[in-house]
């Protein structure tokens, strides 16, 4: 089986996390940005590359990698066959750019037309915070761990 190393950015402002959804494909559920590494790229330039890609923005920021996991994907709307070996980083920004906004990811890396992208951010400590079950294959896995690391770091905690 085919392996694919994908690095993937959690934004956090505050409690709330960047988080996007594709409007064209309602069922995919909510993704963060990052994919796949090119050849000899780092995990970590892979994520930025990756997250300015999938958002229009880019990162000047300190990203630290909290979470790694292994995924199998057959037959999945957007996504290449094969393992997928993934590393999650975390970012903190002090301000967001944004409330919502749209981009396109112009090169996915399965092929076919660009995709839409809404991005929005959804606060992890809320009573509503979207399940993890609401996420893309597995994309909710790491929330908890991400949750506990942020407890400290939030002004006012929760």
């Amino acid at each position: 089986m085919q392996i694919y190393h994908k690095a993937y950015v959690y934004l956090t402002c505050g409690s709330e996390l960047l988080v996007f959804d594709e409007p064209d494909f309602p069922d995919v559920g909510l993704q963060v940005p990052g994919g796949t590494l090119n050849a000899g790229e780092s995990y970590l330039i892979a994520a930025r590359r990756e997250f300015a890609e999938e958002t229009g923005l880019s990162l000047d920021i300190a990203l630290e990698s909290f979470a790694d996991q292994d995924r199998i994907f057959e037959n999945v709307l957007h996504c290449l066959d094969g393992v997928h070996r993934q590393r999650h980083f975390h970012g903190r920004i002090r301000k967001k750019p944004a409330t919502e906004w749209e981009h396109f990811e112009t090169s996915p890396s399965s092929g076919g037309p660009p995709i839409r992208f809404r991005l929005f951010w959804v606060d992890l400590f809320a009573k509503d915070a979207p399940a993890e079950t609401l996420f893309f294959e597995g994309f909710g896995a790491p929330l908890e761990t991400l949750r506990t690391r942020m407890e400290g770091q939030i002004d006012g905690g929760h």
